[in-house]
């Protein structure tokens, strides 16, 4: 999955994890996309001012605070910035608040690039719906689940009551991807 000149993107890559990181953004590189990378939460902001990346992949976790802290700073500064949050920690409420934020995906390590490059293009694919275009039954099942369940902090026993369904039921339906439109 190589970028041509003319697909390749800005890309800022802000996890603690040094490695990890390197290894990332070199295969980002190999891969004709252009990168800055962050350790930290303030150095993930100094990099995006100067870098102005299109996409961002942020850890959740990072040396002096949250990554989902960080995604609405970069959202509010670079409105049109796709971004995918990486955890080791996953969570539904941290997933379901990276999403209600703006993140295109949210994915447990270790994504490879291919994976977020993934992401990246499945949101690039998912237009809104046409003028006349209704969602799908699953889709709005989905949205409708993900509200109720925001609404309860991330709690899924109490999202599952609200929504009358077992919470085993409402674990598997959060276990899948959302539905294309």
């Amino acid at each position: 999955m190589s970028a041509d000149a003319a697909n390749a993107r800005r890309i800022l890559v802000a996890d603690d994890d040094d490695r990890y990181r390197t290894r990332l953004a070199r295969a980002f590189r190999d891969r004709g996309h252009e990168v800055a990378e962050a350790a930290s939460c303030a150095e993930a902001r100094r990099e995006a001012e100067r870098f102005r990346p299109e996409l961002a992949v942020l850890d959740l976790r990072l040396r002096d605070g949250s990554g989902v802290d960080l995604l609405g700073d970069l959202l509010e500064a670079l409105p049109g910035l796709g971004c995918v949050v990486l955890t080791g920690y996953g969570s539904i409420a941290t997933a379901v608040e990276a999403v209600r934020l703006g993140a295109v995906d949210y994915l447990t390590k270790p994504a490879d690039a291919d994976e977020i490059l993934r992401a990246f293009e499945d949101r690039d694919a998912k237009e809104r719906p046409s003028e006349g275009e209704a969602a799908s039954l699953q889709r709005v099942e989905w949205e409708h689940i993900q509200r109720v369940l925001a609404d309860c902090d991330g709690n899924v026993s109490r999202a599952a009551r609200v929504l009358g369904i077992h919470r085993r039921t409402l674990q598997r339906k959060l276990a899948t991807r959302p539905p294309r439109r």
